[in-house]
């Protein structure tokens, strides 16, 4: 056989041409002239069959994985080395230089190719959401029976702005649509219901609480028939705060800490912690709240007692000795309480 192209008849046939016209057609590379990536104007996330992917990536790295996943590599060929450049944008235009090397049948060729690769600008499901208000989630963030302080206040919009810029990475809809302050407290719009029970669980985990869901039905999806709810999530923080004195079955204790599961206490007999669920949470009464703690001194102490001043009529009160006092002289200035005309010295809460 001879090969059509150069009339060789003493060289190996391959695909009906001599070897060295077949390299001569051969192409390293399949790609099309054109390239097209529809990108979302606001993230940048790129569409790849029917899914919106990656966001937030340079537009150089979406061209250069463009062209990645658009070039084709002939089985014939080996150690194969590919470079990629941008040359220019004209609008949404990338002119792209692609040069290749590679070895084929034995032998080492040079091949460069010039493509296109065009970005559709479009704004994605997820941006569209936001941009246009869309939630998932409120978080009705309240106090039972009082009102929020300060510091839970503060705490609590750290505590959101850190959860959603945590969550923002891997979750698009993790951010606030809105926030409505009002004289009860405050409601937090999510875009995310997965975000929104993420940050009700951190706001738990810091002050303890009770909540509760309720989804409202707002409309129905056109395309699976099934209903579309936002869930109204309320957050309600206890009636009582670190410091406060509380009551639990017969035992009187300061407050020392809450988390999202239970209350630590510590008993104002036995200086002893004891805890209580939340779930109990209707159990425990507050008697005194922090401001109402006084202080007096003691003027007198001995082996089994210790004297102080009733700060409201200025009566000595013996109050039995503990470890605990040990450390108190005479003329020390202690925080008591008064409870059902009952007098407790209440420990520093660093000192338990």
């Amino acid at each position: 056989m001879f090969c059509p192209e150069c009339g060789n008849s003493n060289s190996e046939m391959i695909e009906g041409l001599c070897k060295e016209c077949f390299l001569k057609q051969f192409s390293i590379l399949k790609i099309p002239e054109n390239t097209e990536v529809t990108v979302c104007t606001h993230c940048n996330a790129k569409l790849e069959e029917g899914k919106w992917k990656e966001s937030n990536i340079l537009e150089e790295e979406i061209i250069y994985r463009a062209l990645e996943r658009a070039i084709e590599t002939d089985s014939l060929i080996e150690k194969e080395e590919i470079e990629l450049k941008i040359l220019q944008m004209r609008g949404t235009i990338a002119e792209c230089y692609i040069e290749a090397v590679a070895t084929v049948l034995g032998e080492k060729i040079h091949q460069s190719y010039e493509v296109e690769v065009r970005l559709k600008r479009t704004v994605c499901p997820d941006c569209s959401k936001m941009n246009s208000g869309y939630y998932e989630a409120v978080i009705q963030f309240r106090a039972d029976n009082r009102e929020l302080a300060t510091e839970e206040l503060v705490q609590t919009d750290e505590i959101v702005k850190k959860s959603l810029f945590t969550q923002s990475k891997k979750n698009k809809l993790a951010y606030l649509a809105e926030k409505v302050t009002m004289k009860e407290g405050i409601d937090y719009y999510i875009g995310s219901y997965k975000a929104a029970k993420k940050i009700t669980n951190d706001i738990k985990n810091r002050f303890g609480g009770l909540t509760k869901e309720s989804p409202r039905l707002i409309g129905q999806d056109k395309s699976t028939g099934k209903g579309l709810y936002r869930i109204w999530i309320s957050l309600r923080l206890p009636n009582f705060k670190t410091n406060d004195i509380v009551k639990y079955l017969n035992k009187i204790g300061q407050v020392i800490a809450i988390d999202g599961n239970k209350v630590l206490v510590n008993d104002l007999n036995s200086f002893g912690n004891f805890s209580v669920f939340l779930k109990e949470y209707d159990s425990i009464k507050v008697v005194k709240t922090a401001k109402e703690i006084k202080t007096s001194n003691i003027i007198s102490k001995s082996p089994s007692k210790i004297q102080i001043l009733d700060p409201d009529n200025y009566e000595v009160v013996d109050i039995a000795t503990h470890k605990i006092f040990d450390g108190y002289e005479i003329g020390d200035e202690v925080n008591v309480v008064k409870i059902d005309e009952n007098l407790y010295i209440v420990p520093e809460i660093e000192n338990i």
